[in-house]
């Protein structure tokens, strides 16, 4: 099999050259946006348009850190590390709800106050939950602990934290992985009407749950309550046209959408630069996922396989759920867009799993 300029290059280098060229292109992107779309309520809120512009610098040095620590360090170890690692996640995740420690928003108990720092649990959890699945189906299909782990994670994040976006991210990568390992079709065939079953519970035993899918269904039902949200987003879209209103100029990120900086990003993104800077961010990430899924592909311990099928499915699912609730293709949500969102939890596990792609390519390539 004849092998491509990049592939070739990327062998001589011991890694993929593309991917971390390409994670490169997403960090500085997602550094302009970050500051572009958060000054206006960084002034508001600490009179310092730079406020969160140096906070998202601080964790990409962290993240860029963590992603060369384990681009050296060997993939093989985390087979051993999958347990303790989620168990300290788990630990993490229930820390939340401890007085003191546990930081709420909306109603809403997601972060964890660690003095200067203040982290999201539900993020590294991600990561840590696709390390220990992929150590526990590296051998054999084991069905019991992934519905333990699934269920676990839930109850503690759906139920408790109210966080359905997570969790959705979280099983449809928990449930990819098992199926993608050699799965049994029964299983799918039994769990889907289960899975349906669930969501729609927890969509309609919560009043704001309902009231979001109200808004997906008529965006303009209510434009000053609970479909606000999801308008001011389409108009931020529309107003882009092709090729956007020019980078900085923004009128939506003036107070009119929330979470601005954060889930809905994407919306100042189109504002800005038009549905032909969304294509191009878009094509940044197809090419990022391309690469994992090659580099799943060539991996030659099943460890690895599924690992890197895991991390590389994680981040697409993520994306593609950000992007469809933000072109109203379903239901908002509270997922943050990959390397893009103002945040510190998520930059850092995605940077991580980065990391350990590459270490997976550079030792499939040696």
């Amino acid at each position: 099999m004849r092998l491509s300029k990049f592939d070739l290059q990327s062998q001589r280098r011991g890694f993929d050259f593309p991917l971390l060229f390409t994670v490169g292109l997403l960090i500085i992107f997602g550094l302009v946006m970050v500051y572009d779309a958060s000054s206006v309520q960084a002034t508001r809120d600490f009179n310092d348009s730079y406020y969160y512009i140096r906070q998202q610098v601080i964790w990409v040095i962290i993240g860029c850190l963590s992603m060369i620590f384990f681009t050296r360090f060997d993939y093989k170890k985390l087979k051993f590390l999958g347990l303790p690692l989620l168990l300290i996640s788990f630990f993490l995740l229930l820390a939340v709800f401890i007085p003191g420690l546990g930081v709420s928003g909306g109603g809403a108990h997601r972060w964890l106050n660690l003095g200067p720092i203040t982290i999201q649990p539900a993020e590294i959890i991600k990561l840590t939950g696709v390390i220990f699945l992929a150590s526990v189906l590296e051998k054999k299909v084991r069905l019991l602990p992934f519905i333990v782990v699934v269920l676990a994670y839930t109850i503690i994040t759906a139920i408790l934290q109210k966080d359905l976006g997570s969790t959705l991210v979280f099983v449809a990568t928990a449930t990819f992985l098992y199926f993608a390992s050699g799965g049994s079709l029964w299983h799918f065939i039994i769990a889907l009407p289960v899975g349906l079953l669930a969501l729609i519970l927890l969509i309609f035993t919560s009043g704001y749950r309902v009231k979001r899918v109200m808004a997906f269904l008529d965006p303009f039902s209510d434009t000053q309550g609970y479909s606000y949200h999801i308008l001011q987003i389409l108009i931020a879209l529309g107003s882009g046209g092709l090729f956007g209103l020019g980078l900085g100029h923004s009128r939506q990120k003036f107070e009119y959408i929330p979470e601005v900086s954060t889930d809905s990003i994407f919306a100042i993104v189109g504002e800005e630069l038009g549905l032909v800077g969304g294509i191009l961010l878009i094509s940044l990430f197809v090419v990022l996922l391309i690469r994992g899924f090659k580099i799943a592909q060539n991996c030659t311990d099943n460890f690895g396989k599924i690992l890197s099928l895991g991390l590389t499915s994680w981040l697409g699912i993520q994306i593609i759920i950000n992007l469809s609730s933000m072109v109203a293709l379903m239901p908002l949500t509270g997922v943050p867009l990959p390397f893009i969102s103002y945040g510190g939890s998520a930059l850092v596990a995605n940077l991580t799993a980065v990391g350990i792609l590459l270490n997976i390519s550079k030792q499939n390539n040696s």
